[in-house]
Formats: structure tokens, C-alpha cells, sequence
């Protein structure tokens, strides 16, 4: 296995926790790390880490300082802070699991059995298991546990979030002060020897802010300390991001595909490509990803005067895929079809209270949902389609508010700010002042318009209130005390295949579902996940078609474009359907049954045209 793979993903499990939100996945490191699980923090939120650190170190009984907020880089600070805080209490963890006995019943035991059955360590521990008592099995043991690794800890950035605060006299701070700058600054220079996840695309002056930082680099020609994930939603996009940053000497540790719409989050939707023939083509094309690098780098050490060796030309970044999975013959697919190094595992978890902190009213409620109460929402301020779950306490908290004649937030954070629709310094489309001017200029709360436009959530603020809560509650009851919490309003942003999965899970269960040891926790019936992406791009199609002018060309001729991708893409599917039968507990027969439906619904017999689409 390449180096760089075995740093990404070490010795122990196939698939990761995605970031999800600001805060859904805050602290999962405390809480999946020493079990060999890699998990992935966001960097949108400086104030809310430092938060978070503070509620664990008093839990913990550990000492706090909080960062002055009138230092210039108190946000790389708190990032840099609480990374180390995560690393030291990871290692920590480790360090306690180690020195435990193999005793069935112990973590120490637990953290081999929950290993894939594929994995070369457990066959390993397994061996070890059945050996007599005396040298041998004392020095296999010590091996063993020398070999047992954490999952990595890993922070994302979303790279167009890169707002340039405003000093008190109305200036802006200087370019290198910028939200994304500072937050990788506070990655690059914490303890943590994790990766860097770049999500929505290239920000030029983010990536040549990674030149001032040693550990992206390779010293002496070893691996770097630090490494840079890219998530993609295809292969050209891993090419274009790859050179720019290869011509700055940094090797991509990792490509990770994620689908455009069966997902968490903020959705991103292709052109009409979907994620089959996605996965083919890194598939097919992946020894190109390393030749296409490599001479760029190359010649980046050797222009700087730094260290390069014949191991470095033997580079391979992993390529990792998520979005929408939801059983093992799934997760399996994605390994042995098509290559896959892991399998990103993201909204499942949500339903783990083990492994992700939300508040106990939000995910009882996701347990509750069912498909029609997961739904692509407007309410992001950044107007990009956003997964909501209805009849949120965020949602019923900005729906009172406009009953109230009181819409919008007061914006506390900040990170969205970006219309001057209305005034002259950038505010958040979901502030009270910005809906305050919209409200008035479209008649006042009585128009059907002003509440259309008021559903804007301050997802800044609200995507970290359930881990706040939750949190101070699993302290309250660790310590006897009352679990009453001051109820804040949360934002959540799940992928619509929770709904398959209705109840809390312990992480032991979760772990032994993704890798099939178990009775699958979702019913046969559940949609394959090719087929739910299909449906959803055929719902965006729907979409785009009713939001384009039949004298618009440029829509027209987008709208062309996102049909012939999405027909080439089903041509895919039914080419590779014709070759392949379904793994155990695979539902491929509702994948033909949807292939062959989106077709006729994109191309219906009684249509001539559509907007001149044929």
C-alpha cells in the first residue's frame, strides 16, 4: 500500500466520518479516534471550538485559557489550541487503550474485533489469539500493540468561505488575515499530523498560503507531516486542482469524490454527471493522477533546493468516495469495483450518539424522519441548495420570529456576510438587518414574498448549537446533575438517506453494519444509492427546466448540457448494469427498475421539445 494511503487511512479501517456541519462533527475525534476511526473537524468556526474546548476541559477537570480576542490571529489561535487539545487527549486515549490486557470484554480486545475482516492486523491478532502463554505470544502481543494506531484527525475548510473582517474604523484587515487563511494557518501550525480537507473548489491565494508552511512539505524525503485532501465531484476536477497545486510542490494525499446531491450539507450538483461513471473514470484514469503530478513537484524541490528521492516519484494519492452509501454490499462496491481506498460514511453517524455530539430534540428527530421530512432547503444564506431536515428547532425558531414581526438573526459570527444589496458593508442575507430592507421593499410581513425570502437560517451560529448542548448534557449526566439546557435553536444538515436508518445505534453496531457482520440496520427494499442520486437529478433537471427562459440561449443551452450528461449518464448504468449481478444484500434490481424509468421521464414519448431540448 502506498505510504501516503497508509497515512490517510492507517492500518485499521475502510471507510471515515465526513465533516458534517459546523459542529455535528466538532469533537468526533474525542470520540472515535483511539478506535483506529479517522474523522474530519470544521475550521468555519473559531469561537465555537474554543467553546467546545472549554466545555471538555472542564469536564475533564483539565486547566483552560482562552485566546484574546484582540490578538490579529486569535482565530488561528483557537483553531491551533484546539487541535492540540484534540491530539494530546487522543494520544491520551491511546496510550490507555495499549496498556491494557488482551482480555475478551477489554477496548483493547474490542479495537481488534471492530477491525474489517480483511484487514491484515486482524488476521494478525487472530493468530495471536490461538498462540500458548510464553515468549512467542508475549513479543506477538507487544507487536500488536505497538501496531495499533489512531484514526487521523483531519479539519475542512470550505475554500470560498474567506470573508475579510472589518476593523473598528471601518477598514478591512489585510488579505493574509482572512477567515480561510487563519484557519489554515491554525491547522499548519497545531500538533496534529492529520489532513487538510480543500471542499467547493480552488481558492488560488489559500493554496499559496500552503508555500509559507514547512509541514505540507516532504523533509529529508519522507512523507510530509501534514497532508492536503481535495473532495472533487470528478475527475477533471481532480486534475485542474492537482496541477495548481503541484506547481506549488504539494502532493495530494487524497481525492475524495463525493456525490453532487445525495448528500449532507451544502449541495454542489454536477452538470448532469452522475457518480457510476464518476467512479469509472478514476478508475480507469487513476495512474494518470501521479504522472500528471509528479514532474511539477519534482521540479518545484528542486527550484527551492529541497530534499527529493525515488520514493516520492512513487506518490499515489487515495481516492475515497462518499455520499448517499448505506449498506455493506454498497460499501463493498465501492472498495472492489471500483477501487476505492475508503468509503466515506457520513450521515448515519448522526444517529450515533457514541460518535457524533447533537442535542437530544434534534436527533431524536432525525431518528423520527422519513423521506418526505428530508428536503434541498434555500436556507443557506450562500444560495447554494442546502439538506434540511423540516420542523427543526431552527426552523421553528425563524418561522416565530417572522410571526413576531422580528425575521432575521443578529448575526453574531458573521462568516456568511456577503450581499450589498442594501448598504455599502457586506451583510448576511438571513440577518434582521438585510430582511428588515427586503421585507419593506416587498411590501411588509403581510406579502406571500416576504415570507419566501425570510427562511434564510443563520446556519454561522445554528449549526453549533446542538453540540453545545449536547455536550453540557453528556456532563450534567456523567456528574448527577439536572440535563436541563438552555434549548438554542439548531440547524441540522442530513442527507436524505437517513431516513432508511430509524433509531439510535451504538458505534459497535454501526461498524459492524458498513463492513456486513451483521443484520443489515436497513430494509432490503431501501433504493440502491446509484438509483437515489439518479432521482434526484431528475428532480433537478424538473427544476432547472421550469427556471429557464425559452428565449434565454444561454439557459437553454445549459440546460442542454446538464440533459446530455444526465442521458449519457444513464447510458452508463445500463451498459454496466448489462455485465454485472448484485452483490449480497445489493439492490441492483431497483437500480435497472430506476435507470429504466429516468430514461422515459427525460425522454417522454409524447414530447417534442422541451424548451428546445430533444
Amino acid at each position: 500500500m502506498a505510504i501516503s494511503t497508509r497515512l490517510v487511512y492507517p492500518r485499521t479501517h475502510r471507510f471515515h466520518i465526513p465533516v458534517m456541519g459546523t459542529g455535528h462533527s466538532i469533537d468526533t475525534p474525542l470520540r472515535v479516534a483511539r478506535w483506529g476511526i479517522s474523522s474530519v473537524v470544521s475550521l468555519v468556526d473559531d469561537v465555537l471550538c474554543e467553546q467546545v474546548q472549554k466545555l471538555w476541559a472542564d469536564r475533564l477537570g483539565h486547566p483552560f485559557q482562552g485566546v484574546d480576542p484582540r490578538d490579529p490571529k486569535a482565530r488561528a489561535l483557537r483553531f491551533r489550541n484546539y487541535l492540540d487539545f484534540l491530539d494530546g487527549e487522543v494520544s491520551r486515549q491511546m496510550e490507555e487503550l495499549r496498556s491494557q490486557e488482551f482480555e475478551a470484554g477489554s477496548d483493547k480486545y474490542t479495537w481488534f474485533e471492530m477491525l474489517p475482516d480483511s484487514s491484515p492486523l486482524k488476521t494478525r491478532w487472530k493468530g495471536f489469539l490461538s498462540l500458548p502463554a510464553g515468549e512467542a505470544r508475549d513479543a506477538e502481543g507487544a507487536a500488536l500493540t505497538q501496531a495499533m494506531e489512531p484514526g487521523a484527525i483531519d479539519v475542512n475548510i470550505m475554500t470560498k468561505l474567506d470573508r475579510r473582517p472589518t476593523l473598528k474604523d471601518g477598514t478591512l484587515v489585510e488579505a493574509r488575515l482572512s477567515d480561510a487563511k487563519l484557519a489554515l494557518e491554525g491547522f499548519a501550525t497545531s500538533k496534529v499530523r492529520g489532513s487538510m480537507v480543500f471542499s467547493a473548489g480552488i481558492n488560488p491565494t489559500l493554496y499559496g498560503t500552503l508555500e509559507e508552511f514547512s509541514g505540507f512539505y516532504r523533509q529529508g524525503g519522507e512523507e510530509a507531516e501534514k497532508g492536503i485532501i481535495i473532495k472533487v465531484s470528478d475527475f477533471r476536477s481532480a486534475m485542474t486542482q492537482g496541477r495548481f497545486l503541484a506547481k506549488k510542490g504539494i502532493e495530494v494525499r487524497e481525492f475524495r469524490i463525493e456525490s453532487g446531491l445525495n448528500c449532507g450539507g451544502h449541495a454542489f450538483a454536477s452538470d448532469g454527471e452522475l457518480l457510476g461513471p464518476i467512479l469509472d473514470e478514476f478508475r480507469r484514469e487513476r495512474p494518470r493522477l501521479r504522472e500528471e503530478f509528479a514532474k511539477s513537484v519534482r521540479a518545484y524541490y528542486q527550484k527551492k533546493g529541497m530534499d527529493w528521492n525515488e520514493a516520492a516519484e512513487q506518490h499515489e494519492a487515495a481516492i475515497t468516495v462518499q455520499g448517499g452509501l448505506g449498506n455493506y454490499a454498497e460499501n463493498r462496491r465501492m472498495l472492489e469495483e471500483f477501487g476505492m481506498d475508503s468509503v466515506g460514511w457520513g450521515s448515519p453517524f448522526l444517529l450515533v450518539p457514541e460518535a457524533t455530539p447533537i442535542d437530544d430534540t434534534t436527533r431524536a428527530m432525525l431518528a423520527a424522519s422519513r423521506r418526505e421530512d428530508l428536503y434541498l432547503s434555500p436556507a443557506s444564506p450562500l444560495g447554494v441548495p442546502f439538506n434540511n431536515l423540516r420542523g427543526s428547532t431552527a426552523e421553528q425558531e425563524l418561522r416565530r420570529r417572522f410571526d413576531e414581526g422580528k425575521a432575521g438573526s443578529a448575526c453574531p459570527k458573521g462568516f456568511l456576510v456577503s450581499n450589498t444589496e442594501f448598504t455599502e458593508k457586506p451583510i448576511c442575507t438571513a440577518s434582521r438587518e438585510y430582511l428588515a430592507h427586503k421585507i419593506d421593499e416587498l411590501g411588509g410581513y403581510a406579502t406571500v414574498a416576504s415570507r419566501k425570502v425570510a427562511v434564510k437560517e443563520c446556519i454561522c451560529h445554528q449549526l453549533g448549537n446542538g453540540a453545545l448542548e449536547y455536550i453540557k448534557q453528556e456532563t450534567a449526566k456523567l456528574r448527577g446533575e439536572s440535563t436541563e439546557v438552555r434549548r438554542l435553536p439548531v440547524s441540522i444538515c442530513p442527507g436524505p438517506n437517513i431516513a432508511w436508518f430509524d433509531r439510535y445505534y451504538s458505534l459497535r453496531e454501526m461498524v459492524d453494519h458498513i463492513y456486513g457482520r451483521s443484520a443489515s440496520l436497513v430494509p432490503a427494499h431501501r433504493p440502491h444509492c446509484f438509483a437515489a442520486e439518479i432521482e434526484m437529478y431528475l428532480d433537478h433537471f424538473d427544476t432547472l427546466k421550469a427556471d429557464t427562459h425559452p428565449e434565454n440561449p444561454k439557459q437553454i443551452e445549459s440546460l442542454e448540457r446538464f440533459k446530455a450528461n444526465l442521458a449519457a449518464s444513464l447510458a452508463w448504468y445500463r451498459e454496466w448494469l448489462a455485465g454485472r449481478s448484485a452483490l449480497e444484500g445489493e439492490n441492483l434490481a431497483n437500480l435497472i427498475d430506476t435507470v429504466e424509468e429516468a430514461e422515459l421521464r427525460l425522454f417522454p414519448a409524447e414530447e417534442g421539445a422541451i424548451l428546445g431540448v430533444r
